[in-house]
């Protein structure tokens, strides 16, 4: 079981995405891109199958306390590894996210983790949308320039999820927990959400 805390991107936004995909992957065949219905913001990695769930969950929940909705917006795109030379020798091509708050609440999250025992990954945080992979580099300069302007759709994100990777089960993506934002108030606490 691999877990990350993601915020999904409703759609008004992946409505856009999906406009500038249909619009680059003729250019890029080598690439696999992901369908719409998966794409997510990743704000912490939580690693592998050794993740003690309750204690995480609780850990996370404490972090999430009082935190307000984020005003999120697209960022133009992007590529891994980042380079100084923008698509040449790419594995990754993404969508940028930006907004208020959005690096202390994957900061505060990833403090939450590693003091419920799950070790983080080092690697600084870049807020983006995975739009496709390859298994090698591939100069994708060319998909870049046909994905068209950078766009910069705002959305405001009131639920955070932890959710399970199942890379061989028929749903790739299963939320294992969610929470409303501002968590903490009455109405928020009363069912467990999203155990599906």
């Amino acid at each position: 079981m691999t877990l990350f805390v993601a915020l999904w991107p409703p759609d008004q936004v992946r409505e856009p995405l999906e406009r500038a995909v249909r619009a680059a992957r003729p250019t890029a065949p080598e690439l696999r891109w992901s369908p719409p219905e998966r794409w997510h913001l990743t704000v912490v990695f939580l690693g592998g199958p050794a993740v003690p769930l309750p204690g995480l969950a609780a850990a996370l929940e404490r972090a999430l306390e009082g935190r307000p909705p984020l005003d999120l917006a697209l960022d133009g795109w992007g590529v891994f590894p980042q380079t100084d030379q923008p698509g040449s020798g790419a594995s990754v091509v993404w969508a940028g996210v930006t907004g208020d708050g959005l690096p202390e609440l994957a900061e505060a999250l990833a403090d939450a983790a590693r003091d419920a025992g799950v070790p983080i990954s080092s690697r600084p945080f870049v807020p983006h949308v995975t739009l496709a992979r390859a298994r090698r580099r591939h100069d994708v300069s060319r998909t870049l320039r046909a994905l068209g302007p950078a766009l910069t759709t705002g959305w405001r994100a009131d639920r955070v999820d932890l959710v399970e990777s199942r890379p061989k089960g028929p749903d790739r993506y299963r939320t294992v927990r969610s929470w409303g934002l501002p968590w903490g108030s009455e109405s928020q606490r009363t069912p467990e959400r999203g155990t599906s």
